[in-house]
Formats: structure tokens, C-alpha cells, sequence
């Protein structure tokens, strides 16, 4: 079925995945169809988020059915995405929470599920948890945004998703609101690219001590990711040089680094990364597929293949269910880490068709 006419703005966005969706692969898109099958049987409809898995966790399931219902050009889960907005708020009203991060997942979702519906009020929902994510800014290591609404700690993630978030809004406000968007993005750049967390390696490390100093802490996948979506959009929406740039190698530092000999990803947590940092390798390879749409590379998409491939064979269990470390072997399934393994697959989908 055809997509909705689109609004200019967001016709860019989804010309790569549409453009792909009109010849899918039929194993990589038959695969994903099966793991979304599963994932949503998760699903709890009378709170709108899933089973087995958090609040945070869920804004991203919401973000893999919305690339996959665009990849491949369904709109099954309308329903489903309008159950959410619906029901979720019953847990957290307007999807605001203690930590900024979590808001900023639920931002990007909602985004995510404008560009499919064109629905405005996805889009001024996404636009309301901005806002209160600004409130997290103050001047403590020279700017940057808290973690949480404690103020104890700067990290990257939430740093990095408001910077994704203002870009992502940048590119889909009206005239008359854009440049505050637009300004707060290039002002997150500015201050995380100087903050010290971007290592020698080019990699990004947890967040910073109590010195304004790296603290050293682990380099997560989904610290590597979203930076590259974050990046993209805002060159999308202000083009310069230096922002794919300092995307591609982020990217490549973590097909380095954080890969197998085989070309598996995997965080160091494995095979006991609990609820959440089951989550984070899908977080990476979402967000590579977005630099990849822009800039394509095929080490990306031969390294999307390698991990939607290695899922399928050494990582899937009972029903289609897949687990956590994508080298294998299968140990046990839930929403977190079924959403994880989803996004290599649409994104598997996505970019053998953009090489």
C-alpha cells in the first residue's frame, strides 16, 4: 500500500527507506516480518508497552515497528502506534520521566512514527519532550544536559539523544520555529564534541567524573549510534563537512573495536547485559543505517548483513525469538532484545538496496 502524501520536509527522510521498500529482499524482509510477529506478542495493549522488557526499551520496539512498517511498506501497526500514544501516558504523562534519556528515546519514536502516519500530533508530542529536556541543560562543565533530573551526573547518552532530537525536530518545525532547534543542536555538538568523552580511538566512553574529565567508562554501542543519527540529521538539516566526518569515524572506530573477527558486534556486558544493555547493539546499527543512507558505505552494509545473518543462524530460539549475543549461542528471548536484533534486520533490509 502506498505511503501518505508526504510534507516536503519529510519526504528526504523517507525516500531511502521507501526507495528500498519497493524491491525488499524477500529472506532478510520475510526474517524481520517473523521476528516482528514475535515482538509484538509481547505487546500489552492495555498499557501500550511490551512485556519482558522497560519503559525506555519499549520506546525503542515502537521505533523498530515504525522503520520496519515503512521498510516494508505496512500499516498493520497504525493501531498499534495510536494504542501507545494512548496508553503508555498512563504509565508516564506526555512521556515525561526522571531521566532525560528515557524522554529522549520516546522523542525519537514518536518522530519516527510521524514521518510513517504524518500525524502533527506525533510530532508535537516529540516537540513538548524536547522541551523539557532543555530544562536538563545548565552551565556545569561548560554546558551539556544532566542524566536524570538528580544533576549528579553528565553522561553521553543523554547528550547525544538531545542533540538527535533537536536535529531530528530541526528538519520537520515550521519556518518560524526551526532555528531554535537547529541552534540547540549545533550548541550540543559544540559542547560534547570539546567535552572529552570522544576518546583517542575515536570512540565515545560513558560520560564524565566529577573532574569534567572523561571518566573512562565503557565504550556502549548505543553510544557509538546514536551519535551518527544525531550527526547525519543535523548536516541534513545544516549541511557541513565536518559532521559526517566526525560520524564516519565514530562508525568506523566501532567496526574496529567493538566486532568479532567474524564482524559481530558485541558489548561487553554479554552474555548477562540485563534488561537494558540488551537493548544497545540494535541502537547502534538503527543509527548506522541513518549515516549510511546519507553517506553510504558498503563496509556498513556488508556489516548490517554479517549481524542479521549471524542472528538468524547461531542467535534464534523458539518462535523466532532472538537473544542477546548475536554470535550466538540463543539463551533466552524478550522485547528488549528481540527489538535489538529487529533493527539489523531492517536495517540489512534497507541498506543492501542503497549499494
Amino acid at each position: 500500500m502506498a505511503l501518505p502524501r508526504l510534507l516536503l520536509s519529510a519526504i528526504l527522510l523517507a525516500a531511502p527507506f521507501a526507495a528500498c521498500a519497493q524491491q525488499p529482499a524477500p529472506d532478510l524482509l520475510e526474517q524481520a516480518r517473523d521476528g516482528i510477529r514475535t515482538l509484538q506478542s509481547w505487546y500489552a495493549p492495555e498499557t501500550g508497552l511490551y512485556q519482558t522488557t522497560g519503559w525506555w526499551n519499549a520506546a525503542n520496539a515502537i521505533t523498530v515497528l515504525a522503520n520496519y512498517s515503512r521498510a516494508a511498506h505496512s500499516r498493520e501497526f497504525l493501531p498499534v502506534f495510536s494504542n501507545t500514544f494512548t496508553q503508555a501516558q498512563k504509565t508516564s504523562a506526555q512521556f515525561l520521566n526522571k531521566y532525560y534519556d528515557d524522554e529522549g528515546w520516546w522523542a525519537l519514536a514518536w518522530v519516527d512514527v510521524y514521518d510513517l502516519t504524518q500525524r502533527p500530533e506525533y510530532l508535537a508530542m516529540a516537540a513538548a519532550i524536547f522541551s523539557d529536556m532543555t530544562t536538563g541543560w545548565d552551565s556545569t562543565c561548560g554546558g551539556g544536559i544532566w542524566w536524570n533530573k538528580d544533576r549528579q551526573y553528565k553522561n553521553a547518552i543523554a547528550n547525544e539523544l538531545f542533540l538527535s532530537v533537536a536535529a531530528h525536530l530541526a528538519r520537520r518545525a515550521t519556518a518560524d520555529q526551526r532555528g531554535q532547534y537547529l541552534a540547540w543542536a549545533r550548541k550540543e555538538w559544540e559542547w560534547f564534541s570539546n567535552s572529552g568523552m570522544i576518546n583517542q580511538q575515536k570512540l565515545i566512553n560513558d560520560g564524565l567524573d566529577s573532574s569534567c574529565h572523561n571518566n573512562q567508562q565503557n565504550t556502549w554501542t548505543y553510544n557509538q549510534g546514536v551519535i551518527l543519527g544525531g550527526l547525519t540529521e543535523l548536516y541534513r538539516a545544516a549541511p557541513d563537512p565536518s559532521l559526517p566526518a566526525a560520524a564516519q569515524a565514530v562508525a568506523d572506530a566501532a567496526l574496529t573495536h567493538l566486532t568479532d573477527a567474524n564482524g559481530i558486534l558485541h558489548d561487553t556486558c554479554e552474555p548477562n547485559c540485563g534488561a537494558d544493555g540488551v537493548q544497545f547493539k540494535g541502537i547502534f546499527v538503527r543509527n548506522l543505517m541513518a549515516l549510511d543512507a546519507v553517506f553510504p558505505n558498503p563496509r556498513y552494509a556488508k556489516f548490517a548483513r554479517a549481524n542479521a545473518e549471524s542472528i538468524w543462524e547461531h542467535a534464534q530460539g523458539p518462535d523466532h525469538e532472538f537473544g542477546q549475543v548475536w554470535s550466538g549461542p540463543f539463551d533466552a528471548g524478550s522485547a528488549g532484545s528481540q527489538s535489538s536484533a529487529l533493527d539489523a534486520f531492517v536495517a540489512a533490509v534497507v541498506m543492501q538496496h542503497e549499494h
